[in-house]
């Protein structure tokens, strides 16, 4: 058992592994500045005993609430990710990427403790590789609307390994390819959760271009499953972790339309520039070393996201409700 700190703690995927260390009976501090995590995310929570929540950001100087313990693991789940953000946040995730990454290194530093960064399957860019394996360097335009993410993680990536190699800190890296499931925000840009806010209203689904790009999604319970294996092993290199099911936006939409019993139908919208036409992981070193694959059929995974999340939060009506944070 570990005492685990959680960078972006508060988002979608942080909050998902803060549940499985807590089952696990780690302890968890969780640290988000909630530009893009919600409070909501972590309130059931709220009165864990092994967990705390401390609301800053990373960029800046750490506060005596985060330096004031010392972790096993320092986690680094910290920065916008979709693509609404890259047009409305480029300078916080070039410097989260950067800056914040650095500040959560040194942190790992001090206390010998293992650290974890989440990179993406966007550093592969549209690759021209596919599947795409861990050791393809990319198809990645560097200064494209989509380069503020691709490039801080390919930078975090970079630093990471400066880290290892030079100041001989435990370091992994995961690139994490799609991944869906409760939690996620309803108005973020993703294919899944637009679709699915589409269909249970039976408005149209809107597709960009003809619907046969492609991209491989990953249920989050599956992801944390391998993140934290990743964490635990004794890797240094990057690895992927990803659903290797390849679909069509237009096999998603009519997915989300079954699954949803919906009227809606399938509109089609221009391509946004450098929009990935394929994206697939090849997950073969990480089953190799970490004895990991997804088990979560997308279908599967769809009803489950409908489950467990309320009309209203698929709608996306509460993502502008703020509750206070208190640090404990």
């Amino acid at each position: 058992l570990m005492r685990a700190l959680i960078a972006g703690g508060g988002g979608f995927i942080g909050s998902h592994l803060a549940d499985l260390l807590l089952a696990r009976g780690d302890e968890v501090v969780a640290v988000d500045h909630f530009v893009t995590g919600r409070p909501v995310n972590v309130a059931h929570l709220r009165d864990h005993d092994r967990f705390t929540i401390v609301e800053h950001d990373i960029t800046t100087d750490m506060p005596a609430a985060v330096l004031d313990d010392h972790y096993d693991a320092v986690l680094d789940l910290a920065s916008p990710a979709s693509p609404l953000d890259f047009a409305t946040l480029p300078l916080e995730i070039l410097a989260v990427g950067s800056t914040g990454t650095r500040n959560l290194l040194e942190l790992a530093k001090r206390d010998t403790a293992r650290f974890f960064l989440a990179s993406t399957s966007e550093v592969y860019g549209d690759p021209l590789v596919h599947p795409q394996p861990e050791n393809y360097w990319g198809n990645v335009n560097p200064i494209g609307p989509r380069g503020v993410y691709d490039e801080a993680k390919r930078y975090a990536e970079a630093l990471t390994m400066a880290y290892h190699r030079q100041q001989g800190v435990d370091t992994c890296i995961v690139r994490i390819f799609n991944t869906y499931g409760p939690r996620m925000r309803a108005f973020d840009g993703r294919a899944i959760p637009t679709f699915v806010r589409q269909a249970i209203s039976d408005q149209p689904i809107t597709i960009f271009g003809d619907g046969s790009q492609t991209r491989s999604f990953c249920y989050v319970a599956d992801l944390v499953d391998g993140l934290v294996r990743l964490a635990e092993s004794g890797e240094h290199l990057p690895v992927n972790i990803g659903n290797p099911n390849e679909y069509t936006m237009i096999e998603l939409a009519e997915a989300i339309i079954e699954v949803l019993d919906s009227s809606s139908t399938i509109v089609h919208e221009s391509l946004p520039v450098d929009d990935p036409q394929q994206r697939k992981p090849d997950i073969g070193v990480a089953r190799e070393l970490l004895g990991w694959e997804p088990k979560v059929s997308l279908l599967e995974g769809l009803r489950e996201l409908l489950e467990r999340s309320s009309r209203a939060t698929l709608l996306g009506r509460q993502e502008s409700e703020r509750t206070p944070v208190v640090a404990r």
